[in-house]
């Protein structure tokens, strides 16, 4: 839906997805001499299939994204950069690989970064030889503002979560948060379609929060789910309704199966 045109009764799109391929898994090297070992960028490519991505979702007829959200994560970070690029491009040839030199129109897309959207922090989902030996974690957030393409960030945006969840966070935690956070940033936009990136937890949790009695087993980089739900406006007041997942199984990337009826024994 455009965001200005929400008079009585609309839709609301929601994206979720995972960043790119990360550098560590394709040079396992990278992290004997990385300065943030927990913290890589993207091999080439995730931005390739990132900025593919972007382009797919781009090319949906039924909505446009307007508001992109982002794990302070620099791979998720660099993901975003490569989808704004492709969903804001003016002149996209055909033969670009990524949004390297693109000429983008920043009113189409504005973006902040969100740490509720964040790696689940325990060691599940952070290599233990990656932990920081000091145990700081910390983001140069203006540094990482600064990647995305000029005039998309919107400074004005006041987080979910304003800082990082504690280390050892357990599982039904982060799962807890990627569903508050996902279900905030909706109802806080409720006349704009979002576009979250993060990670292949949060995914998941995308899926089996909101379609009742699945097991989420795989999330491929760049995977995403797409959720939609009615809004309706009344007295300049928005009230959303329950989200339904349109993402088929493995349809973009994500794989799950139904979770087995519990019988009481008798």
């Amino acid at each position: 839906m455009d965001k200005d045109d929400c008079h009585q009764k609309c839709e609301q799109n929601a994206i979720v997805m995972r960043h790119g391929d990360r550098l560590d898994n394709v040079e396992p090297l990278w992290v004997s001499t990385a300065a943030r070992p927990w913290d890589p960028p993207l091999a080439e490519a995730g931005r390739i299939r990132a900025f593919s991505t972007g382009r797919q979702i781009r090319n949906n007829p039924s909505f446009q994204i307007n508001r992109v959200f982002v794990s302070p994560f620099l791979r998720c970070v660099q993901t975003a950069v490569e989808v704004i690029c492709a969903l804001c491009a003016i002149n996209d040839d055909p033969l670009n690989m990524t949004g390297d030199g693109l000429v983008v129109d920043p009113s189409k897309v504005k973006v902040s970064i969100e740490y509720g959207l964040c790696e689940m922090m325990n060691k599940e989902a952070i290599r233990r030889i990656a932990v920081p030996k000091d145990g700081i974690w910390s983001f140069n957030i203006s540094e990482l503002e600064a990647m995305f393409p000029a005039g998309t960030v919107d400074y004005t945006v006041e987080r979910v979560y304003q800082e990082l969840p504690q280390w050892e966070e357990t599982v039904l935690g982060a799962h807890t948060r990627y569903e508050r956070v996902i279900r905030s940033l909706a109802d806080k936009y409720p006349s704009e379609n979002l576009l979250l990136v993060t990670h292949g937890e949060g995914v998941g949790v995308s899926v089996s929060a909101f379609f009742e009695g699945t097991t989420v087993y795989e999330v491929d980089y760049c995977a995403y789910s797409h959720l939609r739900r009615p809004i309706s406006k009344e007295n300049k007041f928005f009230n959303g309704g329950n989200f339904e997942l349109l993402t088929n199984i493995s349809q973009t990337g994500i794989s799950y199966y139904p979770l087995p009826a519990i019988t009481d024994d008798v």
